[in-house]
């Protein structure tokens, strides 16, 4: 088993009603996803509102979570979103002192989008000459706007061992299938972000799960991955299940992940910079308060405690 592998979380923020972080409910944040069953945790992220956060508030993010989790499991970080190459390299550096495991660079951030491989290819390797130290992971983040890695950088990242994660969001069982091969024999952990093909790219070989709707049935998700092999028509049906679930994600997210963990014993603030939190409407509060009732009884026929 590599050493990065199985169901992680893409951290949201909790904000006070001020619009400060909220650094006490960070804390039972981290210990709610490592009772719920995480396998590590992806922070300052996309789900963190990373573009919506200075510099100082990344930073403070990421070593608040380190030292909550102290060592228990692994914890990643990017924060990488900065436009200009040598900011980058300074963002990238100094996320790296927090402590996390591992920094994941964003794709879409390391070359325009009207720009070609040539740039892409030469400001990676930049990154990679300067903080050669760091141990490096990637995010082929769909926002602002989405670049897939193409076969031959994906190769040679996996042969030369200048990343051990990526963050797949390619939502392609064909891709999926292909970068099992690619990356075959290396230290290179693959990670689904995509619930519709998840079962598939762990039957074709993926390392794990890396998505958001991890703050809303993490636990689930970790029974997909675990019993996947052994009992593989329930796998089958539970997959329905978080696939059904998933379209949550474009309803009003991250704010209706905070309603969520409102609901089920972990209150936090609904305050969201990326997002008014308006936007969960009277109906998207249903959804959710559906969703949890679907919760229990899929929880109730795997075992799972509440």
């Amino acid at each position: 088993m590599k050493e990065y592998h199985g169901c992680w979380p893409t951290m949201i923020t909790p904000f006070t009603e001020n619009n400060t972080v909220d650094f006490d409910a960070i804390k039972k944040l981290v210990e709610w996803y490592i009772a719920h069953g995480a396998d590590g945790i992806f922070a300052v992220c996309q789900s963190s509102e990373m573009f919506f956060l200075s510099k100082q508030e990344k930073l403070d993010i990421a070593k608040a979570v380190v030292d909550a989790n102290a060592g228990r499991i692994k914890v990643i970080a990017s924060g990488h979103t900065s436009d200009d190459h040598a900011e980058q390299i300074d963002e990238l550096g100094a996320m790296a002192k927090t402590g996390v495991d591992a920094v994941v660079l964003v794709a879409n951030r390391m070359a325009k989008q009207n720009e070609g491989e040539a740039v892409f290819n030469k400001n990676a390797e930049d990154i990679f000459r300067q903080l050669s130290g760091v141990t490096l992971g990637l995010y082929e983040c769909p926002y602002p706007y989405l670049r897939l890695l193409t076969d031959d950088f994906l190769a040679d990242c996996a042969r030369t061992g200048k990343l051990v994660f990526l963050k797949d969001v390619s939502c392609s069982n064909e891709i999926e299938a292909r970068r099992v091969k690619l990356t075959a024999g290396t230290k290179l952990s693959l990670f689904n972000a995509n619930t519709s093909t998840l079962l598939d790219s762990l039957i074709a070989g993926y390392d794990g799960y890396n998505g958001v709707m991890a703050n809303f049935h993490i636990d689930i998700y970790k029974w997909m991955y675990d019993h996947f092999k052994t009992e593989p028509e329930k796998a089958r049906k539970i997959s329905d299940f978080l696939t059904v679930a998933a379209v949550s994600e474009a309803r009003a997210y991250p704010v209706n992940a905070k309603f969520h963990y409102s609901l089920t014993g972990l209150p936090m603030s609904l305050v969201t910079r990326s997002k008014d939190v308006s936007v969960l409407n009277e109906n998207a509060r249903h959804e959710i308060e559906s969703l949890i009732r679907m919760e229990k009884d899929i929880r109730a026929e795997l075992g799972l405690a509440g």
